[in-house]
């Protein structure tokens, strides 16, 4: 019988154990694996319990909150407050930031979607959770704007997502890991060591009955994009990201017409996206520039997004500068 593979806090308790400026890191990181099971169970049964459907709120989005996004946010705020190392975070269902702690051993600072993609989770389709953790300059008291930080400075980034299994990725300096739910044990188990995109593209991703408000720089590359390779597109920013960094492609949700500054919020959904291809050796750009280089100046920002290979990332950027 094979050895059975490390589970995720075996993993981290080997990885960061020597590593004095990650300490508390791997409490973090646990945090976010618990609230997945979570997560996972509620979209598990969702139609059998009750976890379908809208709620009568909007969100600070202005969009309607599904009942699966209400758990998840729950969820998530509680597991990171009660790991004893968040000092603060921020959620894109909620308004304001949740301060939970200015104590010195509260080191980091996590901003998350808590279900990515929850239009789908009526019709079966593959969502997510998507988390950038940042850690604290220093012990000042925590404000809103401390939570205002560039991508380039994270320390790691996770996503979950819930399909025909529930995977979790990491990604630390130079280096992602997938860990694949076990439904016997409840145990997340490393299944894709160092994980690095392809150099092969194997398909782009985009919505292309957007392609009537696009500037023409983005209808220009997108038409360099459907010359060459396959449209792929599931719709969950999170399933589409997944399947071009284990199979190598690109994603594309750029600003247009009706909404200049994209769509994707700049903290939650494309800077840790963006850390987790950058490890992995793509790259993640706003189109015209690297996105993590961007100092967001709202919780809630929003940007557009090309996301995949770093080369086919640059050839879209030429393109769209041209």
């Amino acid at each position: 019988m094979a050895d059975r593979p490390p589970t995720l806090s075996r993993f981290l308790a080997e990885r960061l154990a020597a590593d004095a400026n990650s300490e508390g890191l791997a409490d973090v990181i646990d945090a976010i694996a618990r609230g997945a099971r979570i997560v996972e169970a509620g979209t598990r049964q969702a139609a059998l319990g009750g976890m379908l459907g809208y709620t009568d709120e909007i969100n600070v989005q202005g969009e309607i909150v599904a009942r699966l996004d209400t758990l998840g946010t729950t969820t998530f705020v509680d597991v990171l407050r009660e790991s004893g190392r968040v000092g603060a975070l921020a959620c894109e269902e909620l308004e304001e930031m949740v301060h939970i702690s200015d104590d010195a051993s509260h080191r980091y600072l996590a901003v998350f979607d808590p279900v990515d993609g929850s239009s789908n989770i009526d019709v079966a389709v593959t969502i997510g959770s998507i988390f950038g953790i940042y850690r604290r300059r220093d012990d000042s008291p925590i404000t809103a704007e401390t939570l205002l930080r560039p991508g380039r400075e994270q320390v790691a980034a996770v996503y979950a997502i819930y399909g025909s299994s529930t995977v979790l990725v990491l990604a630390l300096p130079g280096e992602v890991h997938g860990f694949t739910l076990d439904p016997e044990s409840a145990d997340f188990l490393l299944t894709h060591e160092g994980i690095r995109i392809p150099e092969s593209v194997s398909c782009y991703s985009v919505n292309e009955g957007n392609a009537d408000r696009w500037e023409p720089g983005v209808a220009r590359a997108v038409s360099m994009l459907r010359e060459r390779y396959s449209l792929r597109y599931v719709g969950s920013l999170v399933a589409d990201f997944h399947r071009d960094l284990l199979k190598g492609g690109i994603f594309l949700y750029p600003g247009d017409v009706k909404n200049p500054k994209g769509k994707l919020r700049l903290s939650y959904e494309a800077n840790p996206l963006s850390y987790v291809a950058e490890q992995a050796g793509g790259a993640g750009s706003t189109g015209e520039s690297r996105i993590m280089d961007v100092m967001p100046e709202a919780l809630h920002q929003r940007t557009p997004l090309v996301i995949g290979n770093a080369d086919v990332v640059a050839e879209v950027e030429a393109i769209i500068a041209d």
